[in-house]
């Protein structure tokens, strides 16, 4: 399999050659982020990484109808050794199971090297090549592909999706794809393609068919996905509310249904639904709940429920059912922001709170600490099987943030 990745990256590389640096588009950043995080154990000490981001876009367009995109990413972390086996919450960047085939994401230490304090990693996020004719825009290739209007949760969005903790969230993971874009009306859409799987296992694949449309001034999609054998129908729906924003996101899983005898107790719903709104340009600030069908009601049995379909292969991660997420955003000066986020399990109840301050120090750098504080029980101990709160078990995390952008 990387024979076939190679040819790809050779078949997209080779009409380049020859051209003049100056008809390329190249950019990229450098961000570091260094965290510091204890374990919800008594007997844990408190850990600490270091997490060194370079990344390229190159891009290539030699005419209107045609382009290229690639982009990598070089990733030095330090790190306590334990941490290679176990990922920190919240640091380095999420892995995609929709790829045909992947280098190894680490290339320092090498399988069978013993393990110290420092790991480099690597990732090929973007290989795609773009069509654009009159009647569709086309993209072949490793590239993102994303779904939904919620803030926090995305119930549709389970190809690629992120976690509620995970601090870098600029570039959403790529996966291998044919996708085509069908322009109806003036804001309308028609959007399909096929995700592979590793090997091109068609049960490790996807397949989608999505519409977009407005109506009486209403964003309205309609979102058809067969994944791993799972069956998916979204919906979402975006519009103004006088001054404010106002969305809601849900989705339906049929988890197997194509089996002779589907186990339909594992059907699920989730369904997020906001609102947000700006205060005289200087303050935003939004509330969201989000239901998760298939989450669990009492901590005892979050650990259990784990082995549901919904964990395993659906992009869900929340263990409750019921959560309301607000948060509020304040430019104190024009280079100065305040943050704050929490997301509350309604039923423990626990809390997980995410407070930041960003300085913007020069037009491309950017400066930011913050943190992760989890409110709730605690476990008891480490032989425990059960938990006593979902957000309780969360470690607190504080971070500082440095980007650079070129």
């Amino acid at each position: 399999m990387r024979k076939i990745l190679i040819l790809i990256i050779c078949l997209m590389i080779t009409p380049l050659v020859g051209i003049a640096d100056s008809e390329f588009q190249v950019s990229g950043y450098y961000k570091n982020f260094s965290t510091v995080f204890n374990s919800t154990l008594p007997e844990a000490s408190m850990m600490g990484v270091v997490v060194n981001r370079l990344r390229f876009d190159l891009s290539y367009a030699p005419t209107d109808a045609l382009s290229f995109a690639l982009a990598y990413d070089f990733t030095p972390r330090i790190q306590d050794p334990l941490l290679f086996s176990q990922s920190p919450f919240a640091v380095g960047i999420a892995s995609s199971r929709y790829r045909v085939a992947d280098f190894d994401a680490r290339i320092y230490p090498g399988k069978g090297e013993s393990v110290g304090s420092v790991g480099i990693y690597h990732n090929l996020d973007r290989v795609s090549v773009h069509f654009s004719t009159d009647f569709a825009d086309i993209s072949v290739g490793r590239d993102a592909i994303a779904w939904g209007s919620a803030r926090i949760i995305n119930p549709t969005d389970v190809i690629a999706p992120y976690t509620y903790d995970q601090l870098d969230t600029e570039d959403r993971v790529g996966v291998d794809a044919i996708r085509v874009r069908i322009p109806v009306g003036v804001m309308g859409e028609v959007d399909t393609g096929y995700i592979f799987g590793n090997n091109f296992d068609f049960g490790k694949s996807a397949v989608f068919l999505r519409s977009q449309l407005n109506a009486v001034e209403t964003d309205f999609s309609l979102l058809l996905l067969e994944f791993q054998e799972n069956l998916l129908v979204g919906l979402d729906v975006a519009r103004g509310i006088g001054g404010a924003g106002s969305w809601l996101e849900m989705a339906y899983v049929f988890v197997k249904p194509f089996d002779k005898e589907p186990n339909t107790s594992d059907n699920y719903l989730r369904t997020s639904v906001g609102l947000d709104y700006s205060f005289g340009g200087e303050t935003y600030a939004f509330i969201e709940y989000h239901f998760s069908g298939a989450g669990a009601e009492n901590p005892e049995d979050f650990l259990t429920n784990l082995e549901q379909p919904a964990y395993t292969s659906g992009g869900v991660y929340l263990l409750g059912v019921h959560y309301l997420a607000p948060g509020v955003t304040h430019q104190v000066t024009p280079l100065i922001s305040v943050s704050g986020q929490m997301l509350f399990n309604l039923s423990d109840p626990s809390t997980f709170i995410a407070p930041q301050v960003a300085y913007n120090v020069a037009e491309d750098i950017h400066l930011s600490v913050g943190g992760f504080v989890s409110i709730g029980k605690r476990p008891k101990n480490s032989d425990s099987t059960q938990l006593q709160s979902e957000f309780g078990s969360y470690p607190n995390l504080f971070f500082s943030s440095f980007r650079v952008y070129f």
